[in-house]
């Protein structure tokens, strides 16, 4: 049949014929955002496409779409149950990656999400880089979605709480042993390590058929992958909904093994560390490494300039959890408190 076809990512309409796309009705009730529109409309999720009866106004639902704004991700917010997602989301960390998963969801239009920071500074630095990434973004989100909350028990009533404080071990098993003891058994808990055991976390939390790693990369409203970690006990429907979370933000998400460093760590900080023992043993300097990746290889970033972005300390820590020789003058750095970009000075120098 003759179909109206609204592309979200471009709001622009065509028409189309119709023969084999697998739909979900969107009724009205289960989606507010398309309160406006009367005709019914049909969602495919696999190439995220609006479907509406070809005898409705082109202009009119093209008007109304325009008018509410609606995005790719916006509409990707359909559950695996069919309607809009409905979790309650919850973030445990002001890092930078507890911050660009908060400004990421704002973007994804979710509305009234936690942010728990332990101090009042941490809180109010927290709100300022929402805003600061907020700002950066092409389809600008609202900053006012984010709640920053002191009380670790403000995120009781969450369905979905990702922890994303430093990459240290023992600071990570004793708040997600406090997360699992205060959320209810059918809240889904996720973890941001980039390198611990996915099954002993699971374990500690005592959450095992509810936990998932899920590995976002920094900057994280603009890096697409997110590795997604599960245990042997991770529970089907656990499963879905963290998959549900990541085509929310618009996210793609491969599903990797719970091995040290997992996919992208694993591969890659041989090769950080390999050029950090260039730096100390052939005396090159740390820009001359970098030009020749750059150049030579077509990467938007050398490997020291990289080093100094993610933090040298959190660089030190990723590669002892992954059982990795750390090069001593990454040691040394860290040692001298040159952490990187945010002590403004790790390899390079920043102004």
């Amino acid at each position: 049949m003759d179909s109206l076809v609204i592309d979200i990512a471009r709001s622009t309409p065509i028409l189309e014929v119709d023969r084999s796309a697998a739909v979900i009705v969107l009724k009205r009730s289960m989606a507010s955002g398309f309160a406006g529109i009367d005709k019914p409309l049909f969602y495919d999720p696999k190439t995220s496409l609006l479907f509406g009866d070809a005898k409705a106004s082109v202009a009119e639902i093209t008007a109304e779409v325009q008018a509410l704004q609606t995005t790719r991700t916006e509409v990707a917010r359909l559950s695996h149950h069919g309607g809009f997602m409905t979790e309650r989301l919850a973030i445990a960390g002001a890092g930078a990656i507890g911050t660009g998963l908060a400004a990421a969801l704002a973007a994804a239009a979710y509305d009234d999400m936690l942010l728990w920071a332990r101090s009042e500074a941490s809180r109010t630095q927290a709100a300022v880089r929402v805003e600061q990434i907020l700002e950066k973004l092409p389809d600008l989100g609202d900053a006012g979605r984010v709640r920053y909350v002191a009380d670790l028990e403000s995120l009781a009533a969450a369905t979905f709480v990702i922890e994303a404080i430093a990459e240290d071990h023992q600071s990570k098993v004793a708040l997600l042993a406090r997360l699992g003891a205060l959320t209810g058994p059918q809240t889904v808990l996720a973890t941001t390590t980039s390198s611990l055991p996915i099954a002993d976390l699971a374990r500690r939390s005592g959450r095992g058929e509810s936990f998932v790693g899920f590995h976002v990369f920094n900057p994280v409203a603009r890096m697409q992958l997110v590795e997604l970690v599960f245990g042997p006990q991770t529970s089907r429907e656990v499963r879905d909904r963290a998959r549900g979370l990541c085509v929310a933000l618009g996210k793609t998400a491969v599903e990797v093994p719970d091995v040290p460093g997992f996919v992208v760590n694993r591969l890659l900080f041989p090769y950080l560390f390999s050029a950090v023992e260039l730096v100390a043993n052939a005396r090159m300097e740390p820009a001359d490494v970098d030009l020749c990746m750059t150049l030579g290889t077509g990467m938007p970033m050398g490997p020291l300039a990289l080093l100094d972005f993610v933090g040298l300390d959190v660089a030190e820590a990723i590669g002892r959890m992954m059982g990795s020789s750390v090069p001593a003058l990454l040691e040394d750095l860290v040692q001298a408190g040159r952490l990187g970009r945010k002590t403004r000075q790790g390899f390079y120098a920043y102004d």
